[in-house]
């Protein structure tokens, strides 16, 4: 993963096949799963639980998925792959997957 500013907020990049890290300690989050299109993760049950939200979601309306701004959403900035209804059911098995993980803790 690497940081680079741009314009006036930072961006990162890192490698989809790789697991997720938090980007200022380097630390592997605990919310993540490997799914064949990418990783699922979050940084809290709240973060999850909005994703879920969004995956499970028939109609999406009223999201502006076409503005890179400021204004852009954190749904919006899902990866393409999580956005799309025809891997809606992987999705939200990747999520079960990461609750299921915490009742075994």
């Amino acid at each position: 993963m690497a940081k680079e500013w741009s314009r006036g907020g930072v961006a990162f990049h890192r490698d989809r096949h790789a697991p997720v890290t938090d980007p200022y300690f380097d630390a592997r989050l605990w919310l993540q799963t490997e799914t064949r299109h990418g990783w699922v993760w979050a940084y809290n049950l709240e973060h999850l639980d909005l994703i879920k939200r969004c995956v499970q979601a028939a109609l999406r309306a009223g999201i502006p998925w076409h503005d890179h701004g400021r204004r852009m959403t954190l749904v919006a900035r899902l990866p393409a792959w999580m956005q799309q209804a025809k891997n809606r059911d992987e999705v939200l098995r990747a999520i079960a997957r990461i609750h299921a993980s915490l009742l075994r803790a």
